[in-house]
């Protein structure tokens, strides 16, 4: 992993947000984990190439890892105020950002929604309506619990909070903020002016369809379908045999398209 050159916390709409910062830069990058996640069980594999060419800022949201939970639940609306404050308090004007999953959702709403701050952004398999998610997604989803959790997905949450407790805590909401799933419209997406690069496995948890879908609403769209399953692309921990090639793919697909 590569080693940060800043990380601290900022008070953000009543909750304490972890941050870290890597490379330099202009305009930096921002990375936005998907749920159940933290900085390094989604990018730690990622941070390290993208880091050698740019700045690249890496959060974690409410509940999450290092990032207190506040006396609500998570939504994606409120993931994407977090983010728009937190930029503002770091006296960060214009960013692009890379959300991966649930991160990715959150990243459409804040270019649909905080404009002003969002440069170019890159969804990595998400989804922006509940009919976006595979078949059989919700088949008995409303009956897990924390066993079913992945456990690489525990080890790396407890390796940065040990807290029992706000593990729990935080499978509880992301799990009801799933069963809670607002769309966004298609008029929301009709209105994203940001340049955008919408990436999905062929065997995803997304279906392929919904971001093919996606990328005929948002405006200013590239589309790249990789082969591969959820998280494979960028090294997700949940995919632990993925190569740095594959990675490095993916790096170079992503720095192409904010470079152009």
């Amino acid at each position: 992993m590569e080693t940060y050159k800043k990380a601290g916390h900022e008070k953000v709409n009543g909750i304490n947000m972890y941050y870290e910062i890597y490379g330099e830069g202009e305009i930096p990058l921002v990375l936005i984990h998907g749920g159940g996640s933290t900085i390094q069980s989604t990018f730690g594999r990622l941070i390290p190439f993208l880091a050698k060419s740019g700045q690249v800022i890496a959060v974690e949201l409410q509940a999450h890892g290092r990032t207190s939970d506040r006396d609500q639940a998570e939504s994606f609306e409120q993931d994407a105020k977090d983010m728009a404050t937190l930029l503002n308090q770091l006296k960060i004007t214009k960013a692009n950002f890379l959300g991966f999953s649930n991160g990715g959702t959150t990243t459409l709403h804040i270019a649909a929604h905080y404009p002003v701050v969002a440069n170019k952004i890159i969804v990595i398999s998400a989804n922006y309506q509940r009919d976006g998610l595979i078949d059989g997604f919700y088949s008995g989803f409303g009956d897990a619990t924390i066993d079913h959790m992945p456990e690489p997905l525990k080890i790396a949450f407890l390796a940065v909070n040990p807290d029992q407790n706000a593990l729990q805590t935080m499978f509880e909401k992301d799990k009801q903020r799933m069963l809670d799933f607002t769309d966004l419209s298609d008029d929301d997406l009709r209105g994203i002016t940001s340049d955008t690069l919408l990436m999905v496995a062929d065997k995803d948890v997304i279906k392929p369809e919904h971001v093919v879908k996606m990328s005929r609403l948002i405006a200013n769209t590239q589309l790249v379908i990789l082969p591969g399953v959820h998280g494979a692309m960028i090294g997700e921990n949940l995919n632990p045999d993925v190569t740095d090639k594959t990675i490095e793919i993916t790096v170079h697909l992503v720095e192409t398209f904010l470079n152009q």
